[in-house]
C-alpha cells in the first residue's frame, strides 16, 4: 500500500521526521482489538502490538492508538507483524467522555477529514441529538456533513430540510435512501483518494447499509430496526477504517446511545452562533435571559425568531460542558497528587535501601 493512498501527507511527514532513521516506518490503525491492532502500511496489513514502554507511559485511553491514528512502527513483513513505538500527533479527533460515570477521554476516531452525521427520517429524527453531534464535529476539526437517510419513509422532506437548516444553516445537507441506493453518489464526492471520512449516528440509522452500497457488495451484516422507535441492535460492533473502491477511506463506528461531550465550549459557540450573537446584544453583560430589561434573547423568543427548544438545548450543552470541565479539572488534580505520592514513596524506598549496610 502507498502511504499517500492511506491519507499520509505533509502534516504527518513532518511529525515523522525524528523517526526517519533507526529502521522505523509508519502505519495507520485500521482496527483496534483488545490486545492488538490491525495496521495498514507500505508492507500491507500487519498485526501491531505496542511496546511495554508505551503502555507504561500512557496516562489514559487517549494515549493509546485509535482507529485512524498514524503510528511509528518497526515492521516485520515476513511475520506480517509490527511493534508500535510511538503515536504521531492527531490532526483531528473525535472525543467523548467514556460511557458510564468514569471521567476519561475516549477517542472515537482520529485524523478524519469529513464526518457524515447520519440521521434517519423515521422515529430516529431528532434535532436536539443532531445539535449534539454538530458540537462534537465542531470540536473535532473535521468538516461536518449532515445526511438524512430513509427518504423512502418520509412524506414531507421539505419540512425536515427546513428543520435541519434551522440548526445547521451553513452545513452541507444530503438526503438519500441507502436501502434503495438513491443519493449515495453525493457522499463519494467528498471521499477523493486519500481523504478520510467517518460515519456517526445512532443505531439503526443505516450506516452499515450505506457502507455496503459504497463498497458495491454486502460485506457487513445489517440488523432490522424496531418499528416502535426505529432503534436497532449494533450491526457494527467495532470501529474500522475501510478502503473504498474509488480510493477514499471511511471509518465506520458503532451506534452511540450515550454521547457525553468532551472538550471546551468552542464547539457550542460555533454551532449556536445565532444565539451567541443575541447574547452580545443584551443590555447587561451578566444577563441571565430571564426577566432583565433589554434582553435580546427574551425579545427573540417573544417574536418567534428564536425557538425556545433550541435556546434550552444551548443552555443544557453549555452547562454540561462547564460541569464536565470542572470534573476533569478535579480528576487531573487527583492524578497529580497520586503521581507525587508515588514518587515520594519511591524516593523513600531508595533512601531506605541505601541506608542498609
Amino acid at each position: 500500500m502507498k502511504l499517500e493512498a492511506l491519507g499520509w501527507d505533509s502534516f504527518f511527514r513532518a511529525a515523522f521526521l525524528p523517526f526517519e532513521t533507526g529502521g522505523f516506518s509508519a502505519g495507520r490503525v485500521a482496527v483496534q482489538h483488545k490486545t492488538y491492532y490491525l495496521l495498514y502500511s507500505q508492507f500491507g496489513e500487519l498485526r501491531g502490538e505496542i511496546t511495554g514502554k508505551m503502555h507504561y507511559l500512557a496516562e489514559g485511553l487517549h494515549d493509546f492508538p485509535a482507529v485512524g491514528d498514524w503510528v511509528v512502527i518497526h515492521a516485520r513483513p515476513d511475520e506480517q507483524a509490527a511493534t508500535i513505538h510511538e503515536l504521531l500527533p492527531r490532526r483531528t479527533k473525535f472525543s467523548r467522555n467514556i460511557a458510564g460515570p468514569k471521567i476519561e477521554e475516549q477517542i472515537v476516531a482520529a485524523n478524519v477529514d469529513v464526518v457524515f452525521l447520519i440521521s434517519g427520517l423515521d422515529h430516529d429524527f431528532n434535532l436536539r441529538r443532531l445539535e449534539r453531534y454538530l458540537v462534537l464535529a465542531a470540536e473535532s476539526g473535521a468538516k461536518p456533513v449532515v445526511v438524512l437517510n430513509k427518504t423512502d419513509l418520509c412524506n414531507d422532506l421539505k419540512s425536515k430540510e427546513r428543520e435541519v437548516r434551522s440548526v445547521a444553516p451553513n452545513v452541507s445537507l444530503h438526503m438519500l435512501s441507502a436501502i434503495h441506493d438513491k443519493g449515495l453518489d453525493a457522499l463519494l464526492t467528498y471521499l477523493e483518494p486519500g481523504v478520510t471520512g467517518a460515519l456517526l449516528g445512532s443505531s439503526g440509522v443505516g450506516k452499515t447499509t450505506i457502507i455496503n452500497h459504497l463498497l458495491g457488495a454486502e460485506i457487513y451484516p445489517t440488523m432490522e430496526v424496531r418499528e416502535s422507535d426505529s432503534r436497532g441492535r449494533h450491526a457494527t460492533t467495532r470501529r474500522e477504517l475501510i478502503i473504498l473502491p474509488g480510493g477514499g477511506l471511511l471509518i465506520d463506528t458503532p451506534g452511540m446511545r450515550e454521547l457525553q461531550l468532551w472538550g471546551g465550549s468552542g464547539g457550542v459557540e460555533e454551532v449556536f452562533a445565532d444565539i451567541n450573537r443575541l447574547v452580545g446584544e443584551c443590555r447587561f453583560r451578566d444577563c441571565t435571559h430571564e426577566s432583565e430589561p433589554g434582553c435580546a434573547i427574551q425579545k427573540a423568543l417573544g417574536d418567534g425568531t428564536l425557538e425556545e427548544s433550541r435556546f434550552r438545548s444551548f443552555q443544557k450543552l453549555r452547562k454540561e460542558i462547564a460541569y464536565q470541565t470542572r470534573r476533569v479539572d478535579r480528576e487531573e488534580q487527583r492524578k497529580e497528587k497520586e503521581k507525587w505520592k508515588r514518587i515520594s514513596r519511591q524516593i523513600k524506598q531508595i533512601y531506605k535501601t541505601r541506608k542498609k549496610p
